[in-house]
């Protein structure tokens, strides 16, 4: 039966990702199998070496996605399993040239094992930073907890001023998220609609803040898409401490900000 040797640059990008899902279970961001983590793997591999493995199983991907060899996490795996299971919690998949199906090229390795529900949103935004961000190959969806909880306040609905706050609470929150965050939209788990707000979301932000859900970030790989989240949570977290101490911070100023800009 035919079989795959990762890369080294591939086990290097799975090292990572067990890294990640480490930091995501301490700051309980990753309760039970809440969350998933995707990369786009395909150009470490040849067509002649994906080929073949493993049993096909049918599957609608966007058109553009034929031919990628993705990692992704398990649907209904825990992500704390990532760090030290992660050929039982994840997969390497391999899309046919129809984009009609998958089939498991690594991974994998537990009883009725499957890719996780959210296949479709991360194979779509896959397919839409192939074109648009081609350097961001990872995908990380996890549940921020102060993030969430803005995504709850009255300022969601005023993404401008939601970002201006967040970035005046730290220069660094400035300088490492500085695109900012993306006021996403409610959208159904699993679903096509789920991943065209995300889309849209990364075409202007580093952060997508899906509506009382979660937040998604994509970047070059695992460990910058987790910095994203990281950071643009703490500026979240500092806001909401200075409202629960009873008063209004300060701030950067407009000013303040514009000058931070040159070390972006």
């Amino acid at each position: 039966m035919k079989t795959i040797k990762l890369p080294v640059q591939v086990e290097a990008e799975l090292n990572k990702v067990s890294e990640v899902a480490g930091y995501l279970w301490q700051r309980e961001w990753a309760e039970r199998n809440a969350g998933n983590i995707s990369m786009n793997l395909t150009s470490y591999f040849t067509k002649e070496e994906v080929q073949g493995i493993g049993t096909e199983v049918p599957f609608e991907f966007p058109k553009g996605a034929a031919g990628f060899v993705l990692y992704i996490t398990g649907t209904g795996c825990y992500l704390r399993d990532l760090v030290n299971k992660l050929e039982e919690a994840s997969c390497i998949l391999y899309i046919n040239e129809d984009a009609t199906a998958y089939s498991i090229i690594w991974g994998g390795k537990r009883e009725n094992f499957g890719p996780t529900c959210e296949l479709i949103s991360h194979s779509s935004i896959h397919l839409f930073n192939s074109i648009h961000h081609p350097e961001n190959l990872a995908v990380v969806h996890t549940h921020p907890l102060e993030l969430i909880c803005m995504s709850h306040h009255e300022l969601f609905n005023d993404e401008e001023e939601l970002n201006r706050q967040i970035w005046a609470m730290c220069p660094e929150v400035k300088v490492f998220v500085p695109k900012g965050i993306h006021c996403t939209p409610y959208a159904l788990s699993s679903t096509a609609a789920l991943a065209e707000v995300t889309m849209e979301a990364f075409k202007t932000r580093n952060v997508s803040l899906w509506e009382k859900h979660g937040a998604t970030a994509t970047a070059p790989d695992v460990m910058q898409a987790w910095d994203f989240l990281d950071v643009a949570n703490k500026g979240a977290k500092m806001l909401m401490m200075c409202w629960a101490a009873g008063f209004k911070p300060a701030g950067l100023s407009n000013e303040q900000l514009t000058e931070l800009e040159q070390f972006i």
